[in-house]
């Protein structure tokens, strides 16, 4: 029998790390209210750090739409390579 993962939103988590950070409250007690382990919770706050879009839905917008351009730049930027069929 295993449990099903939960998902927790950006304002879930943001709302979470907010409790160690600003609170001031114990990353075990913040961990055990919650239902989640201290290694998630260094997790998110890395990445809160490391750039606080990636726990944002508009930083997935961005990230996709820069991801999207960079495709597209790369297709057209292609020599166009035509088949060459010998003629009999």
């Amino acid at each position: 029998m295993t449990k099903e993962r939960r998902q927790f939103s950006a304002e879930e988590k943001v709302a979470i790390l907010r409790k160690h950070l600003v609170e001031k409250g114990p990353i075990s007690d913040v961990c055990d209210e919650c239902g989640i382990q201290p290694t998630q919770f260094y997790q998110w706050q890395k990445t809160l750090f490391e750039g606080g879009c990636r726990l944002s839905p508009l930083g997935k917008k961005r990230r996709v739409a820069q991801r999207f351009k960079k495709c597209e730049s790369s297709l057209y930027n292609r020599p166009i390579k035509i088949a060459q069929v010998p003629i009999q």
